[in-house]
């Protein structure tokens, strides 16, 4: 695929690891929001070095934004989904649906909003 296709474009960031369960962590959030610190720690397994990087390409991707409140101690860093990002929201619904139906036997999961999902 060359540089001119949208979906090529697109994947290459979208698809890389963590980025849409970073998403999905955020629209969990109060207004779709989340410190640092609660990301690293509903996300098992990210580095912070991993987890720093893929919010800063969400950020220059317009899909997440940044506010760093530097009065608090420790500094407060806080991440809110944009409206481009929320409507990834749905994509990954879309994901979820097509996997429940051809992939994963999962009822609790079907039953349930990934907005209050404790799975």
């Amino acid at each position: 695929m060359h540089d001119s296709c949208t979906v090529s474009r697109t994947v290459r960031y979208l698809s890389k690891r963590w980025t849409l369960l970073i998403i999905l962590e955020l629209y969990k959030g109060s207004q779709y929001t989340r410190r640092f610190s609660e990301l690293r720690d509903a996300l098992h397994g990210i580095t912070p070095k991993v987890l720093s990087e893929r919010l800063k390409e969400l950020e220059e991707e317009d899909i997440i934004t940044r506010k760093v409140d530097a009065t608090a101690f420790p500094v407060r860093t806080e991440y809110t989904l944009t409206e481009s990002g929320l409507e990834i929201v749905d994509i990954i619904r879309e994901i979820k649906s097509w996997a429940l139906k051809w992939k994963i036997i999962n009822a609790p999961c079907g039953q349930q909003d990934c907005k209050v999902c404790v799975l």
